[in-house]
């Protein structure tokens, strides 16, 4: 998949593409089956699938002073484009002078001079331009004008109820990772440097790799079953989320404990997925009742990834 940042200066082989356009948050269901049907129609006119993507989050730049809790940071939503079969992605930067752009203009310089695009793909409820006073109707109207294609996708749903990234927050906030992995599609990570900590798991015999959690971050405090992939390799183990009740109730800190794993991750970038939850954080009455409970919590997580 070829990236492109911006729409100015775009080279002819690259316009002319269906584009999906959104924030895709999370990449999740309702996210997929929009991007299926970009790649449906790009095969069908013989043209380019594509999607555009704002950057940073609108909500980011509007709120620059707010937590936004993002479930998937650019670099992990390329890599899930990418693996969804899109050859094309245009990461358009959020700035200023976007933000100024009204619904029409957007739509003539950015998709019509600056990409040239041979159609849009976009959700029922996809809002754009100055003061969200873009929408479908508007879209469909600009593509029979201007002469490009428009498909407004309806919300896609389970059991009544329309996939979308609020939903996917809500779930994780309550710690159930499985039922935000099945609106993902997959399971939710969490990607980060490992940083040094207090040493306290080592002392008990559980090493683990300490993860700053990004900005914003909602997850439900206590054990996971977990997945963890870098240099190319997956390692199963179990994670600790929360602020260490039985020592200090300090700051949330994601630990990660690799199984039949020796090695110096320090420095090292990695993704944590998240599998299973096992149980919630609370505060033990000795260190010796917590390792007790460590043990268990470790055997509970191989068996829960060993049936995965």
């Amino acid at each position: 998949m070829h990236v492109i940042h911006g729409h100015k200066h775009v080279a002819p082989i690259y316009r002319g593409a269906a584009l999906a356009i959104g924030n895709f948050d999370g990449v999740h269901r309702g996210h997929r089956s929009l991007i299926a049907e970009t790649s449906r129609i790009a095969r069908a006119k013989s043209i380019s699938s594509a999607v555009m993507v704002f950057e940073p989050h609108p909500r980011e730049f509007f709120q620059p002073g707010e937590a936004h809790f993002r479930l998937t940071p650019l670099k992990r939503k390329l890599a899930l484009f990418s693996k969804l079969g899109l050859q094309l992605a245009f990461v358009e930067p959020f700035d200023a002078e976007l933000a100024s752009l009204t619904g029409e203009d957007f739509i003539e310089r950015v998709l019509v001079a600056g990409l040239g695009v041979g159609h849009v793909v976009i959700g029922y409820d996809f809002y754009f331009g100055h003061k969200r006073g873009g929408n479908p109707e508007l879209m469909v109207r600009a593509g029979e004008e201007l002469g490009f294609g428009v498909t407004v996708m309806p919300p896609i749903a389970d059991a009544g109820e329309a996939y979308s990234s609020s939903g996917v927050r809500l779930a994780l906030a309550q710690g159930d990772v499985k039922g935000a992995a099945h609106m993902l599609g997959e399971p939710w990570r969490v990607m980060g440097r490992v940083v040094g900590g207090a040493q306290r798991g080592t002392s008990m015999g559980f090493p683990t790799a300490n993860v700053p959690m990004p900005k914003g971050t909602t997850l439900g405090h206590g054990i996971y079953a977990v997945r963890t992939h870098f240099n190319g390799q997956a390692h199963d183990g179990a994670a600790y989320l929360g602020t260490r009740p039985t020592f200090d109730d300090g700051k949330p800190v994601l630990e990660v404990f690799l199984f039949d794993f020796a090695g110096d991750l320090y420095g090292c970038d990695i993704e944590v997925e998240f599998i299973d939850f096992i149980r919630a954080d609370r505060k033990f009455h000795s260190t010796e009742e917590l390792v007790e409970q460590m043990e268990k919590d470790i055997a509970q997580a191989r068996d829960v990834l060993s049936a995965v």
